[in-house]
């Protein structure tokens, strides 16, 4: 009996502890852990989406689905007569402004001899002016003393106004020539800002031409190749995409209930389906400001009486370690699963 009792009792000890322990475990903050992981995450890239930024016929295409290229090298190219035949155009639009300038700069430089000329005919004109001048006051004092004519003072007289007039033709002349300095000086302003401008066309028209040769922004390897000889490239219509598997990344949607001690540097275990057995390592490089939901078109909170509580997820961006060969045999969109040591701070300490 008395052994029956003791079995009793411990068996009853062992329930209750499990029952402890299943409600300490049970209740414990998952924040607690000392290892946050997640199956949502995958691995991801920053693609680069190549458009043409001219329009025409596709007459090369030197690339295939799949393959590597390094940053600069050709891709596509397009049909470049029509940009050829513009840039052209350009130049011969340069070559009128460039003459149209220095024609006026001749003109400018021949009116200031003409304005000279005139300055030495108002001279000219009004050593006459003074002259006739004079000769009339004498004629008029010769005809009061009555040594004079009559006739002789009318003529002196007459002399006097057709020099006044010769000196004030000439005067007018003078500002005449003045004025059309100005007015040369206006159009040679107008035939320099014509001269931008054609430079300025000529400029765009080398850039289109340069853009027939469609080339790699970055280095990648070649997927969604739609670029075809003989095709019609369209202005902002994708010819291929460049996948940069060398800077790829996992992203993970952890729960908002995991990421209380996470912080930036934290070292990540990854594991990967479709390489079993490979483990790969990582660091936490940044943490979302936001959960998906929040960016959704349609907002997911309502504000009727109705109401249920869904834990949300945020993202979190783990940079893969250098130096690990299995990291090549990544591709966009595997699934992963990281670990990630939350008892370390982001100094490195535990």
């Amino acid at each position: 009996m008395n052994t029956s009792n003791r079995f009793r009792t411990a068996v009853g000890l062992i329930v209750v502890a499990t029952l402890a322990g299943a409600y300490f475990i049970l209740n414990r903050p998952e924040a607690s852990a000392s290892e946050q992981s997640t199956d949502d995450a995958y691995v991801q890239a920053d693609f680069t989406i190549v458009v043409p930024q001219v329009t025409g016929l596709i007459t090369e295409v030197a690339i295939t689905d799949h393959q590597r290229v390094q940053a600069g090298a050709p891709l596509v190219n397009i049909d470049e007569r029509n940009l050829r035949i513009s840039l052209n155009e350009a130049q011969a639009d340069i070559a009128g402004a460039e003459a149209n300038v220095d024609s006026l700069k001749a003109q400018i430089a021949r009116q200031q001899s003409t304005i000279e000329q005139a300055r030495s005919a108002v001279a000219a004109s009004e050593a006459n002016l003074r002259f006739a001048e004079a000769d009339g006051n004498r004629a008029i004092s010769l005809a009061r003393a009555g040594t004079g004519s009559v006739r002789s003072r009318e003529e002196a007289q007459a002399q006097w106004d057709i020099q006044r007039a010769a000196f004030d033709r000439d005067v007018a002349g003078l500002h005449s020539s003045e004025q059309q300095t100005g007015i040369l000086n206006a159009d040679l302003e107008k035939a320099l800002a014509d001269l931008l401008a054609a430079q300025a066309a000529k400029a765009t028209a080398e850039l289109n031409l340069s853009y027939a040769r469609v080339t790699a922004p970055v280095s990648g390897v070649v997927a969604q190749l739609e670029a075809r000889v003989g095709g019609y490239a369209r202005v902002g219509e994708a010819l291929l995409t460049l996948v940069p598997l060398d800077a790829i990344y996992v992203e993970a949607n952890f729960r908002e209930t995991q990421l209380s001690r996470m912080q930036v540097g934290q070292p990540v275990l990854l594991s990967v389906d479709a390489l079993p057995g490979v483990r790969l390592k990582g660091r936490v490089e940044s943490l979302g400001p936001a959960s998906g939901v929040s960016f959704s078109a349609v907002a997911p909170h309502n504000a009727t009486g109705n109401f249920t509580k869904i834990i949300q997820r945020l993202p979190v961006r783990i940079k893969l370690d250098d130096d690990q060969e299995d990291v090549q045999r990544l591709r966009v969109g595997m699934s992963v699963r990281p670990t990630i040591n939350v008892s370390v701070n982001s100094g490195g300490a535990s």
